[in-house]
């Protein structure tokens, strides 16, 4: 038996433990696999399981993606709370995502759990635009994708999707300009949870038809 861990010696592996909504998550990162920050759970992600947990959030038969799911620990919850979830990221990120989908969704549910590469501003024309939900956590920390980001959101929403990002506004640059002056061009947005420096914002699109 032998997998990608195996052959790759200087993968450092780190397991946390964690519960939400009564489901025990146990989420690996692949330290040491060149991930950068995608190799780490973030508060961001974690305040805003914690937020789906406090609203008794259910995603069941809605469609989701995740933006940026690095360990995928917010669109493994959304699956677990009902969601049929599509987990993005870099190509380079996926092999963590699919151990961590695999050691914490059960089989019966994997079916409603899917994982594709999704690089911002380039690829989100090969995704549909009629999700229900969009979730980030901790996305907006690079002023130079804010673009992409953005030009992302744009496809990926309808004026039905309803966004949630969770972002440390503190110790990100750029972060509260991409909240406060990017994203009311085009969306309607408000704060509507903040843990410390981590704020939840919900978002909608604007509806071009009520444009002056």
């Amino acid at each position: 038996m032998s997998s990608t861990m195996d052959s790759n010696p200087s993968l450092e592996l780190e397991e946390k433990n964690y519960e939400f909504s009564g489901h025990p998550l146990k989420i690996t990162m692949f330290k040491g696999a060149y991930l950068g920050v995608s190799a780490f759970v973030w508060e961001p992600g974690l305040v805003l399981c914690r937020y789906f947990e406090s609203e008794k959030m259910n995603f069941t038969g809605k469609k989701v993606l995740e933006l940026g799911s690095g360990t995928g620990i917010v669109g493994i919850l959304a699956v677990l709370l009902g969601g049929n979830v599509t987990l993005t990221d870099r190509p380079c990120v996926l092999k963590q995502i699919e151990h961590n989908v695999a050691a914490n969704i059960p089989v019966i549910s994997r079916h409603r759990s899917e994982i594709r590469a999704l690089a911002w501003g380039d690829d989100q024309n090969n995704f549909p635009s009629d999700f229900d939900f969009i979730l980030g956590s901790d996305i907006v920390y690079n002023p130079s994708q804010f673009q992409n980001l953005f030009q992302t959101l744009l496809h990926l929403c309808s004026e039905k999707t309803t966004v949630y990002m969770s972002s440390n506004v503190a110790a990100r640059e750029g972060c509260v300009n991409f909240h406060e002056d990017i994203l009311p061009k085009q969306f309607n947005s408000k704060v509507i949870h903040t843990s410390r420096n981590n704020y939840i914002y919900k978002m909608t699109k604007k509806d071009p038809r009520h444009e002056h």
